[in-house]
């Protein structure tokens, strides 16, 4: 099944070659073989069908393979968001952060959505730091991308809820035209199939999704500056004849730059169709496939930031025993996958090791911190 030619006005090229095998028409995989339908069907002992009335519409008219595709962008964006949120309290830590910000009563002030729940998720990851204890933060007010993680994750989770309902709208609803109602003998032609919502939700998904990735950036490039952080530039013990983590900034920078590409709007950018009848579309596949990139880049960011915060923390001679219960599940797996940074080395291998990590769901919801 292709995953290009639809534009959210019903998957109809995408539907008509996933039903094509049913008629022994085009392709089919079996058993990891692609084979001519025909082929498939027979190895399968299965006849192909004879279609009925209206059979064919029902089958193509509707938007089933783009919320499908939806499902699965969503599961992974929402794991991708939550290894940030672990990313940033081991960041937290490596920066001797200010966590009067995690505060219910500063939630409770301001009780956005999305907000108090990414507080409750930080202060659960940080149970145990030293942190809370008086004295322990070097400054009053830290750097807006440590002091408002709850605000701008709360944000990204909270259009993800509404990325949810859309998606749960659609798996309820009949989004075929002519809609046929059996008690009264009517057919209705319709737009049910058509789906703006959740086009306009997925393009304020990757918009939250990025506003998460650039205060991440931000996070890794305060831990890099003496000025910010009090550690040594670039996170190297060997002053400045070594690299430490310089070249990471233009890595985190080209990931950034793809993010915040990505989360430019779809559903805005359409053409008339079908002799201008069809003159409107929301372009809901492809605003959905552009959070999977998003989401993928956040994986790396995610692993890049761990990787920064471990190394903050072992520059700053912390003992891993007082780190967070999260934070230090998180520093644990990091080094278990790759050793701190003394004399220069390439990055990268290191950088890919932790973002399996991060992918496989062993770090965020699914794995270290899960909830």
């Amino acid at each position: 099944v292709p995953s290009k030619g639809s534009i959210g006005v019903a998957d109809l090229a995408a539907l008509s070659h996933m039903a094509l095998p049913l008629l022994a028409e085009g392709e089919a995989e079996y058993h990891g073989e692609i084979l001519p339908a025909a082929a498939a069907l027979a190895r399968a002992s299965l006849a192909p069908v004879m279609l009925a009335a209206k059979d064919g519409v029902a089958l193509i008219s509707s938007n089933a393979a783009s919320v499908g595709c939806a499902a699965l962008a969503l599961h992974d964006a929402t794991a991708a968001l939550d290894a940030l949120n672990v990313a940033a309290t081991l960041s937290f830590e490596g920066f001797r952060a200010n966590l009067s910000p995690l505060d219910p009563r500063v939630q409770a002030a301001r009780p956005a959505p999305g907000q108090r729940e990414v507080a409750a998720r930080l202060v659960a990851l940080l149970e145990g730091s030293r942190l809370w204890s008086r004295g322990a933060a070097r400054r009053v007010q830290d750097p807006v991308s440590f002091r408002c993680v709850t605000q701008v994750h709360g944000a990204a989770f909270a259009a993800a809820r509404s990325v949810h309902e859309q998606i749960e709208l659609e798996l309820n609803s009949a989004a075929d035209s002519p809609l046929v109602l059996p008690e009264s003998g009517e057919m209705l032609s319709n737009g049910n199939f058509h789906v703006p919502g959740l086009s306009l939700a997925f393009d304020a998904l990757g918009i939250g999704l990025a506003q998460a990735a650039a205060i991440s950036v931000e996070r890794c490039l305060k831990l890099f500056s003496p000025a910010f952080s009090d550690l040594p530039l670039q996170l190297t013990r060997h002053g400045p004849m070594h690299s430490g983590f310089a070249t990471v900034q233009k890595t985190l920078t080209a990931l950034y730059n793809e993010v915040r590409h990505a989360a430019n709007p779809a559903s805005l950018d359409f053409l008339p169709v079908s002799e201008a009848v069809e003159d409107h579309a929301p372009m809901t596949p492809h605003a959905i496939a552009k959070s999977v990139v998003i989401a993928d880049n956040l994986c790396y960011l995610a692993a890049i930031e761990l990787l920064v915060a471990a190394q903050a923390v072992d520059l700053r001679g912390l003992d891993p025993a007082a780190l967070g219960r999260g934070a230090k599940a998180a520093y644990d797996a990091v080094r278990k996958a790759v050793a701190a940074l003394d004399e220069d080395r390439p990055i990268g291998p290191d950088i890919e090791a932790i973002e399996r990590l991060v992918a496989a769901g062993a770090i965020g919801n699914r794995g270290i911190g899960a909830r």
